[in-house]
């Protein structure tokens, strides 16, 4: 949690969408279904119209304040509801004011417009009630606790992260920093906008082995391998975020608003258990900027690397599926 030098609110804003439109290049609008978004995945997915060459979408809002935010004695005045969109990637942060529905100013209302040619894939939408407290204007009061995920690409509104996976001959490969790993079987690129697991084509048998189907032992070979380029994968993602955190002076490291953010908030639960994100935030960067505990943090790190990827899930049918495989081949 994070400590401010002046009274807040203590408990979140609510933060829904209720519509999605996407203005076409004839300049009308196409009303998306409400399939477009997802209230328990807290995402919207722009790319479920199947329309290609939108120009930008007008995001519906609906905000909630918590108790005491329009209090006689509050210790903020001229209070307002701001709609804020964040994009890690293009390094763009745009507000939009939302509108006051109520006398008790607890329903505020609005929307948030979204320019395609500005983003490249996914950007955190998050509200914030802000206020001059001090008299300092502008200060956050209270804010959501965790943001909305605007996909301007998926058809689906998942939360989840998204990996790439890309087949590449490593040896012969166009990208040159795959050739030097071509006795690999995978390889994680988090430096990519999206990261990327690239399959090294090379190894004999592996195309085939993810692709086959059916019930055989094959496939659950193929079971173990997907669980464990998962969990590699985890891993590389985990590693990556936490390389390369923004510190805000006073206050400690600050989460992207990427899939950096997105792997951290996911996997620190199961990092750091019983805490708070934000603090369990603050003690992995201790941990790794400081003198010790960053090497007794691994097995956190993998562990929680192995849940996201369900190896055990996969470990246990495999084994299940051996052992009825066994008993048939008795009889």
């Amino acid at each position: 949690m994070k400590i401010y030098p002046y009274k807040r609110l203590n408990r979140p804003v609510a933060l829904r969408v209720t519509s999605v439109s996407l203005k076409l290049p004839d300049g009308s609008w196409d009303k998306l279904e409400t399939t477009a978004y997802s209230t328990q995945q807290q995402t919207v997915a722009l790319g479920v119209a199947g329309h290609s060459d939108w120009v930008s979408a007008r995001i519906g809002l609906s905000v909630t304040l918590p108790p005491g935010a329009n209090a006689p004695d509050a210790a903020w005045s001229d209070l307002r509801v701001l709609a804020v969109l964040t994009d890690g990637e293009t390094n763009l942060r745009t507000s939009s004011d939302l509108t006051r529905d109520t006398d008790d100013g607890h329903d505020w209302s609005g929307s948030v417009d979204v320019h395609r040619d500005d983003h490249l894939g996914r950007v955190s939408l998050a509200a914030y009630a802000v206020g001059t407290v001090d008299e300092v204007p502008g200060r956050s009061v209270a804010e959501t606790d965790r943001s909305w995920i605007v996909d301007t690409v998926s058809d689906d509104p998942v939360q989840e992260l998204r990996l790439e996976v890309r087949r590449a001959s490593f040896r012969n490969s166009a990208r040159e920093w795959l050739r030097s790993y071509a006795d690999a079987p995978w390889i994680v690129d988090v430096s990519a906008r999206v990261p990327t697991v690239f399959v090294n084509t090379d190894v004999e048998g592996i195309a085939g082995l993810l692709d086959c189907e059916g019930s055989g032992v094959d496939s659950k070979v193929r079971d173990l391998l997907v669980a464990q380029m998962s969990t590699d994968a985890w891993t590389a993602v985990f590693q990556g975020a936490i390389g390369d955190l923004e510190v805000e002076p006073g206050t400690g490291p600050v989460f992207p608003t990427d899939w950096r953010g997105e792997v951290l908030r996911e996997m620190l639960p199961d990092i750091v258990p019983g805490v708070h994100v934000e603090e369990a935030l603050r003690q992995v960067h201790r941990r790794r900027t400081g003198d010790s505990g960053w090497v007794e943090l691994q097995t956190r790190v993998h562990y929680a690397a192995v849940r996201r990827a369900d190896a055990t899930k996969a470990l246990v049918h495999v084994v299940r599926g051996l052992e009825q495989m066994n008993r048939e081949s008795e009889t």
